[in-house]
């Protein structure tokens, strides 16, 4: 009989869907949903749900305290699915709830928490506040889910934790499904081809929020001459946030219209068709807990320029990218022109000609979420 595990994760996005399906081939699932959606990055649900291949539910009522949140109802849906293992998220009021009433009690089951930070958040926390419930949390937790190697080993370390308490699980997405529609993603790239005049350019490709923690400004005041200096190269920057009024005013002030384009923000196979068109693609983050974007443009065969700051690193070798201190203009601006030497120009729209370079982590995902049943049958 196969173990029982109940999540509580805040909101479906596009790139948990593989994680949990993987998950409901190794256990018992079923993921309880706090929020209907992502709260920085609105996702079409009706198109996303329907790929879990778990059970799911939600809970939407409860309290809040600035962007934390308490759910009413969480015992009563342990009370129902009985699991074996309770998994929160981060040291949120959720996992402080669960550690509460197994400690009191009430619960006996093991709990564990996902944890999204990256190496350079572990060391330089964000604030007093979960650096304390870091701190307590830890002690209890039967489980860490984490990002990384290299985090695994922070916890192990500074936390003295045993190696198999702590579970590596990148975000990662499953390259057959991104790719599965390919009639469908190519026609929609070759479109966007014409529309901007990509044919015969090396494509830079950027896909996120245009937000501060992204370094979007930072990076095109950074790369603006550089980007002149390479006749056929073009930015793309795919998406949409509060930066996007600031970016707009450096494109003007900076006479980069013709070098850096805004399409706008998509989804799905019309998200997919940019990567196809691109040549690379560029994260540079100043504060980047992992970077699922990094895991779909390997999934598209795009080399990667990436920060150093994004958890995703982890992901770059350098036959697949190249890192980068987007804080350290003379090095970013050295790591770019080699980057956008090591790229060609996309002539043609062909996904036969751009492979998936992501490793296939699908056993070491599956030696590393048993690690559950071998904790509890000790």
């Amino acid at each position: 009989m196969r173990k029982k595990i109940l999540i509580f994760h805040p909101a479906l996005a596009p790139y948990r869907i593989d994680q949990f399906n993987d998950l409901s081939q190794l256990y018992d699932l079923e993921v309880i949903f706090l929020f209907s959606n992502v709260s920085y990055y609105k996702f079409n649900q009706s198109k996303l749900l329907p790929l879990l291949e778990c059970k799911y539910s939600f809970l939407l009522k409860g309290v809040s305290y600035k962007e934390r949140v308490f759910r009413f109802g969480i015992l009563k849906a342990i009370r129902r699915f009985k699991p074996d293992i309770i998994i929160s998220y981060e040291y949120s009021f959720t996992t402080q709830y669960l550690i509460l009433l197994k400690q009191t009690g009430i619960i006996h089951q093991k709990i564990g928490s996902t944890i999204d930070d990256s190496l350079e958040i572990c060391y330089h926390v964000q604030s007093k506040i979960r650096l304390l419930a870091r701190q307590v949390s830890v002690r209890y937790l039967d489980y860490l889910i984490v990002l990384s190697k290299g985090v695994s080993e922070f916890y192990q370390n500074k936390f003295d934790l045993l190696e198999n308490k702590i579970i590596v699980s990148p975000i990662l997405q499953n390259p057959d499904r991104l790719r599965n529609n390919s009639d469908e993603i190519e026609k929609i790239a070759n479109k966007y081809f014409k529309d901007y005049h990509l044919t015969g350019k090396k494509v830079l490709l950027y896909i996120g929020r245009f937000v501060e923690a992204k370094g979007l400004t930072n990076f095109i005041n950074t790369i603006g001459d550089t980007l002149d200096e390479h006749e056929n190269c073009v930015l793309v920057l795919v998406g949409d946030g509060d930066k996007k009024e600031e970016i707009e005013t450096i494109l003007k002030v900076k006479h980069l219209h013709n070098k850096i384009l805004l399409p706008g923000r998509f989804e799905g196979s019309e998200l997919y068709a940019w990567y196809v068109c691109a040549s690379g693609f560029v994260l540079p983050s100043t504060y980047e807990p992992f970077g699922a974007v990094v895991n779909e443009a390997l999934i598209f065969g795009n080399k990667v320029f990436c920060s150093k700051y994004a958890g995703a690193s982890s992901l770059i070798f350098s036959d697949c990218g190249i890192l980068f201190d987007p804080l350290n203009e003379i090095e970013t601006i050295h790591k770019l022109n080699i980057f956008l030497d090591s790229i060609d120009v996309i002539d043609e729209i062909d996904m036969k000609n751009k492979p998936s370079i992501i490793l296939n982590s699908q056993k070491y995902f599956v030696n590393e979420w048993l690690k559950l049943i071998e904790k509890i049958d000790i």
